[in-house]
C-alpha cells in the first residue's frame, strides 16, 4: 500500500508543478510495487525503488532538459534579421529617429554605431530591440 502512496503522491506533485520534478518516483513506486507482489523484502523494495529512480532521473534528465530548454519562440518579425533593407528615413541615433524598408514593411531603425545614415543607404539588419531594428551600413 505504501507504494501506491509513493506513485499518488508524485504523480500529484508533478501535475502541479510546470517542471519535471517527481516523475521518476512513478517509476520507482512501480518497481518498488512490483518487488512488493513478487514477495521481496522491504529493504529490498525500497533499493529496488531507489536504483529505478535513478536509472530513471540519469537517463532522461538530460534528454526532458533539452527540449524543455530549447522552447524559443520564433516570429515573422525574426526573419528580417540578416536582411538587406533600404533607410526610408535618415537613421540618427542621438536625434532618436530614422527608419528603413526591409521585405516591404516599413520598420523604426537605429544604427549599430552613433554614425548618421543617409535616407537611401543599403543597410543589413543586425538585430531586433524592442520594435526597432538595428542596422549597420552595407559594404559596397
Amino acid at each position: 500500500m505504501i507504494w501506491v502512496a509513493v506513485i499518488v503522491i508524485a504523480a500529484i506533485l508533478e501535475g502541479m508543478s510546470a517542471q519535471l520534478i517527481s516523475i521518476w518516483f512513478v517509476g520507482g513506486g512501480i518497481a518498488g510495487m512490483i518487488a512488493q507482489l513478487c514477495g521481496a523484502p522491504v529493504w529490498l523494495q525500497v533499493m529496488i525503488a531507489a536504483v529505478v529512480t535513478l536509472v530513471l532521473l540519469l537517463a532522461t534528465r538530460p534528454l526532458v532538459k533539452k527540449f524543455l530548454q530549447n522552447k524559443e519562440t520564433h516570429t515573422n518579425a525574426d526573419r528580417v534579421v540578416g536582411q538587406t533593407a533600404v533607410v526610408t528615413e535618415d537613421i540618427d541615433n542621438l536625434a532618436a529617429h530614422g527608419r528603413v524598408e526591409v521585405l516591404g514593411n516599413d520598420w523604426a531603425a537605429r544604427s549599430t554605431e552613433n554614425v548618421r545614415i543617409q535616407k537611401g543607404t543599403k543597410v543589413q539588419v543586425v538585430r531586433i530591440e524592442g520594435v526597432k531594428l538595428i542596422v549597420t551600413p552595407t559594404v559596397s
